[in-house]
């Protein structure tokens, strides 16, 4: 189908039918029009020879020296025999030697008046056509009287005519095959300069059909070169885009190369904004999938961390109303269970405030400088007695003065909560260790303690809300799985970094604070 369709072939083929239409043309009016034209230009050329020669016998220099080149010129390069006789029968003037049959030819005509078929006449002349019988040839000619009384009789064969425009015919026609052979070739040669870039451009089209942009045309031909575009540095054939207008050397296949080209880098750049705008739309869709995930967990994580403390209220309290116990020891230790479960629901719930603040950005942020040692020894001083309770160990060896920056307030919350943290799951040795570590404009703070590692699968997730790595144990000591939430957001809206490493002997939770 495509080599039916081929336009290389179409092309070929209307030069082919052009040619040979002209040269067909050309042919068949010459076959039936340059005889009758050559016939008339032979007429002209024997009435412009007889007034010249006219003219010559009025002024008296026919026979003249000077009149022979003239003669000549007119006999000659027309092919007319011409002869002029006086009145006598004399001969005056002859173009040939042989001048019996043209001096008996002019008397038959004018003694015996022999006529042809008159083709144009003058006031002096006569310009017949004539049969030759006895050579079977047709001739022209005329029969005239002079300016000075004498007769001429001018003759010119037609045959040499007809000769003439059949050699002109056959001529023609092998010029003509040639002709039509050579503007085939040249058909073919001129039909794959334009079907070939044509080509191109097609397997350029195709390329972008299949997303790939990275063929481009330039004149004369086409690279598949990756960094090829229109931005780079074209060399001087190559096309050129100035204020918006195509300049280009080549031609109209060019400039539609050229747009061609501007039209891939569109959509390239198109399709790129697309995926990235795909990408983008793909992470907003999966974070809202992660929020929503969130939400639900977060639901579920605050009705069941509530249900239990409103369970053991309303049963303790409906105990109270009911007077289970009527000994004032038993009502004590049932309101102490009421007021214990009622602080535990009331921490939970400021801690929910303050980390839903700090995630909203709604907690204000106050940057200033202090002595982190003195904050630390402070939290530590508060929590001695608790640490006396559970036979642990502190150690603060090392730390020197040294100011950050940072807010005060939620530093002593983020530290405190590392240390809760460690006291509650401190085993082995029984020891916690505060230490610092100096990096070039910052000061890392690590709470250590002596206890289980973290279980890989857990460290990454120990920062999410309500997450608990041992669920009974954090239950046994009153945790919500709120406090790494809050010191997550709370380094967050520091712009700092906190994390966990686990250690063959425990567990080391740092934070990270500027100290310019």
């Amino acid at each position: 189908m495509r080599k039916k369709r081929s336009l290389t072939r179409q092309i070929m083929l209307m030069i082919f039918c052009l040619a040979a239409a002209a040269i067909m043309v050309c042919w068949v009016l010459n076959s039936t029009l340059l005889e009758h034209y050559y016939v008339m230009n032979k007429q002209d050329g024997m009435v412009e020879g007889y007034q010249t020669i006219s003219e010559a016998s009025a002024a008296g220099e026919l026979q003249s020296a000077d009149f022979d080149i003239t003669f000549e010129n007119i006999c000659a390069n027309g092919n007319i025999t011409t002869v002029v006789l006086a009145p006598s029968g004399s001969v005056v003037r002859s173009s040939t030697l042989d001048f019996t049959l043209l001096k008996q030819e002019l008397l038959d005509v004018i003694l015996a008046g022999e006529q042809g078929q008159v083709v144009s006449s003058g006031d002096n002349y006569q310009l017949l056509m004539k049969n030759d019988t006895r050579l079977h040839s047709e001739y022209l000619v005329l029969i005239g009287v002079l300016e000075d009384g004498n007769l001429i009789l001018m003759r010119t064969a037609l045959e040499s005519l007809r000769e003439s425009a059949a050699i002109s015919n056959r001529f023609l026609l092998i010029v003509g095959l040639i002709t039509i052979g050579i503007s085939c070739i040249a058909g073919g040669f001129l039909a794959r300069r334009i079907t070939r870039p044509i080509l191109q451009l097609a397997d350029i089209s195709k390329k972008m059909v299949h997303l790939d942009f990275n063929a481009k045309y330039v004149h004369g031909g086409w690279k598949d070169d990756p960094s090829l575009n229109l931005k780079g540095m074209f060399d001087r054939r190559q096309l050129a885009v100035i204020d918006g207008d195509s300049q280009i050397p080549g031609n109209e296949i060019d400039l539609l190369g050229n747009h061609m080209n501007r039209l891939s880098e569109t959509l390239e750049r198109t399709i790129s904004e697309l995926k990235s705008a795909n990408v983008e739309l793909t992470k907003d869709i999966e974070k809202k999938t992660k929020i929503d995930e969130m939400r639900r967990e977060f639901l579920s994580n605050v009705s069941h961390e509530l249900k239990t403390p409103l369970a053991l209220i309303q049963g303790y309290a409906e105990g109270l109303q009911e007077c289970i116990n009527d000994d004032e020891e038993s009502r004590n230790w049932y309101c102490e269970v009421i007021i214990d479960e009622a602080a535990k629901m009331n921490r939970m719930v400021k801690k929910l405030l303050t980390l839903n603040q700090l995630e909203f950005g709604n907690d204000q942020v106050v940057m200033e400088r202090f002595n982190i040692t003195e904050l630390i020894r402070g939290i530590t001083g508060a929590s001695r007695i608790l640490l006396e309770q559970n036979g642990i160990t502190l150690d603060l060896d090392g730390l020197d003065d040294v100011d950050v920056w940072g807010d005060e307030f939620k530093v002593e919350e983020v530290i405190t909560n590392y240390l809760s943290n460690a006291i509650n799951h401190c085993e082995g040795e029984k020891k916690i260790c505060i230490f610092y570590t100096r990096k070039p404009d910052l000061l890392r703070v690590s709470v250590f303690n002596t206890g289980k590692p973290i279980p890989e699968e857990d460290i990454g997730q120990i920062w999410d809300k309500f997450y608990k790595v041992d669920k009974a144990r954090t239950r046994e000591y009153g945790g919500s799985g709120i406090g790494l939430s809050i010191v997550k957001a709370i380094m967050d809206s520091f712009h700092q970094e906190c994390g966990v490493i686990n250690h063959e002997n425990g567990v080391e939770f740092w934070m990270e604070l500027s100290t310019k």
